[in-house]
């Protein structure tokens, strides 16, 4: 599966509260809504520039912070299709495709913030075009991408009726 989109990119340690304040995690429970706050304590207009399939990009550890489902469900809502970092925190990794958010791990220092990307995840590529640059991703393990697949881990409960995984 190819995936092209324009990037949008952070540094490292962007923790939970910085994907979505804390002082709407609480207040907003319509995902759509919660979207519409996204990054806002960083930059308070990024969520109006995000485009349906826009791929996220950050550098290291990102999701650190809070083990609140919140912030993967506001990238979602908000219309990403994936998140590239050189890594993320576990639990915010867990809960990304829990809920069906694709997060892919490889070395982001070459790409800048606007570059268009092309995700190859069968082939565990990303190539940064009209920079001639392929990177590495690091493969995306089968139940993640089983639940990817189904939706999240309650698309996969509803269609299986359980959590077999082939």
């Amino acid at each position: 599966m190819k995936h092209f989109a324009r990037r949008l990119k952070f540094k490292d340690n962007i923790n939970t509260d910085y994907v979505i304040s804390g002082r709407y995690k609480f207040k907003i429970q319509d995902p759509k809504e919660l979207a519409k706050h996204i990054f806002e304590d960083l930059d308070p207009d990024f969520a109006a520039r995000v485009k349906k399939g826009d791929i996220l990009i950050a550098g290291e550890n990102f999701g650190c912070g809070s083990s609140r489902e919140q912030a993967p469900q506001s990238l979602k809502w908000a219309g990403f299709y994936a998140v590239l970092a050189k890594s993320f925190a576990r639990i915010f990794y867990r809960n990304a495709f829990n809920i069906g958010l694709m997060l892919v791990e490889c070395n982001t220092d070459f790409i800048d913030d606007g570059d268009e990307v092309e995700l190859d995840i069968e082939k565990g590529k990303v190539k940064i075009r009209g920079k001639g640059l392929i990177l590495d991703a690091k493969p995306i393990p089968h139940v993640m991408k089983k639940l990817l697949e189904d939706g999240g881990v309650v698309g996969h409960f509803k269609k299986h009726g359980g959590f077999e995984f082939e």
